[in-house]
């Protein structure tokens, strides 16, 4: 049974099973971007998340006291595992109370892929298990019925600090759900960020730069070199969307970063690490400052 008397703990029925981990700040602890200590120590909680298409297990994860502006943070292809678990680790210990959704809750619970080193795109058998999964929360509608179960979650927990505003962050396929999200919420979202988001132009009535004019959050886009140099106007075309949107949106190309770069646990490309660490560390400093700006 949840304690209603303890603001530390999420609201009662939403707790599947309880994991709590308390970080002190002298050991700190190894983080997804190079092993940066926290600089407050954090609690972790599995907790299920009633949306209009089911029940999504998701990692709560929170500073130990305090009530703090939330962040919502959806994962790329490999979904809710370790490896997000800790990059809402670091910015939860930055002074955000964090929600990341297993986005496949709709087929399967998470973790869905125990380790995505050993993922190959080449091999068949492991795209045909992909696949289905990222056309899930895909689908027309899925995202945006999500992002508002999702954001009335968070507004319920006694660690989220609902006089502020929202963040959201997104990797690989979240960068499209970042913007789905700002643009269903707008009320509520005040600050997005994709890295090396997949799928954020296209030539489709549904693409989602089109949803600019729909969002008032402050936006960031790290682009990939790879992504940058298969479809170079992409760029051009999120700048004139959001400008035209008048929306403040930082638009720039990492050009010595593959797609998947932020994400440590990237299977090899053609014998090579995709995680780039250096990069990986500039674009968590552009995120804080993103956030420290814009959900102050």
């Amino acid at each position: 049974m949840a304690d209603e008397q303890d603001p530390s703990k999420p609201s009662s029925g939403d707790v599947s099973r309880r994991e709590f981990v308390t970080l002190s700040i002298a050991a700190g602890m190894a983080l997804a971007a190079g092993g940066a200590s926290a600089a407050v120590p954090v609690v972790e909680t599995t907790v299920e998340v009633k949306t209009p298409d089911g029940t999504c297990d998701a990692a709560f994860i929170h500073p130990t006291t305090g009530a703090h502006p939330a962040v919502l943070i959806w994962p790329d292809a490999f979904g809710l595992r370790p490896s997000m678990r800790d990059i809402a680790k670091r910015i939860a210990g930055e002074g955000y109370s964090v929600l990341v959704p297993n986005p496949f809750y709709r087929l399967a619970k998470a973790p869905v892929f125990a380790d995505p080193t050993k993922f190959d795109f080449a091999n068949q058998a492991d795209m045909a298990k992909l696949q289905p999964l990222m056309a899930s929360i895909n689908a027309a509608g899925a995202a945006e019925r999500d992002a508002v179960a999702l954001i009335a979650f968070l507004d319920s927990q006694g660690q989220v600090d609902k006089n502020k505003k929202i963040g959201t962050q997104g990797y690989c396929m979240g960068g499209p759900l970042v913007v789905k999200t700002a643009a269903t919420v707008p009320n509520r979202v005040g600050a997005g960020a994709s890295f090396h988001g997949g799928g954020l132009v296209t030539d489709q009535a549904t693409s989602p730069h089109l949803l600019a004019p729909k969002i008032t959050a402050r936006m960031y886009f790290g682009i990939a070199s790879n992504d940058d140099m298969r479809q170079p106007d992409a760029k051009d075309k999120l700048k004139e969307a959001f400008a035209a949107a008048k929306v403040t949106a930082e638009i720039e190309v990492y050009p010595a970063a593959l797609h998947g770069w932020c994400v440590p646990d990237m299977p090899l490309q053609n014998g090579n690490p995709i995680y780039k660490r250096d990069d990986a560390e500039r674009a968590w400093t552009k995120l804080v400052a993103l956030y420290k700006t814009a959900l102050a």
